[in-house]
């Protein structure tokens, strides 16, 4: 279904920026994602880099400097925290320098449908093809099943493949590989 109505969109002159997001071709996402430049946060795709994020809500997630904090995800719980001059945050994380390396190349997949190792090299300092080798590993049934292609060059998502975008960003996320078993993170299926 899913398949059917991006072809819809795209015939109604709509381009499919990843996910189920689509703008049309003169909109500034549609545009900054042709130049490069399209960026993702937890509030979905934007036409540039947001910096810090401070989020205001139920289960609202904040990402400032290099932690991520996610407000109480019941109401009742928030209020109570918001009553008591609490923030209503109830978990977070630092971010150390593999989280910033694994997060670029989640948001080149989601934005751009690729990840260039050159680039992300020359962004961060490391040899990024030995620093997500377990990861590029874990990408070979996306690979045989046509979603990705993987070559010296980098991670490209197919067009068949961009379906499914998520399925390849999930795999350099090492914080779900390391979630505890009956945790609840999006879902692709």
């Amino acid at each position: 279904m899913f398949e059917t109505a991006v072809k819809m969109f795209a015939a109604a002159g709509y381009r499919h920026l990843g996910l189920d997001h689509f703008a049309r071709e003169d909109d500034e996402l549609a545009i900054a994602q042709r130049e490069g430049r399209l960026h993702r946060n937890f509030q979905g795709y934007c036409s540039h880099d947001s910096g810090d994020l401070v989020a205001l809500g139920v289960s609202s997630i904040s990402s400032v400097g290099d932690v991520y904090a996610q407000n109480d995800k019941l109401l009742d719980g928030y209020y109570r925290r918001i009553e008591r001059g609490e923030l209503p945050a109830v978990r977070g994380i630092a971010l150390d320098a593999d989280d910033f390396v694994r997060r670029d190349a989640i948001n080149a997949l989601m934005c751009d449908f690729r990840v260039d190792f050159a680039a992300l090299d020359a962004r961060r300092g490391i040899d990024s093809r030995r620093w997500l080798a377990g990861s590029i590993e874990a990408l070979a049934p996306l690979a045989e099943a046509g979603v990705v292609r993987v070559d010296e060059r980098g991670v490209q998502v197919t067009p068949r493949g961009r379906l499914l975008v998520r399925a390849a960003a999930m795999v350099f996320d090492r914080h779900l590989a390391q979630a505890p078993s009956g945790a609840s993170y999006s879902r692709i299926a």
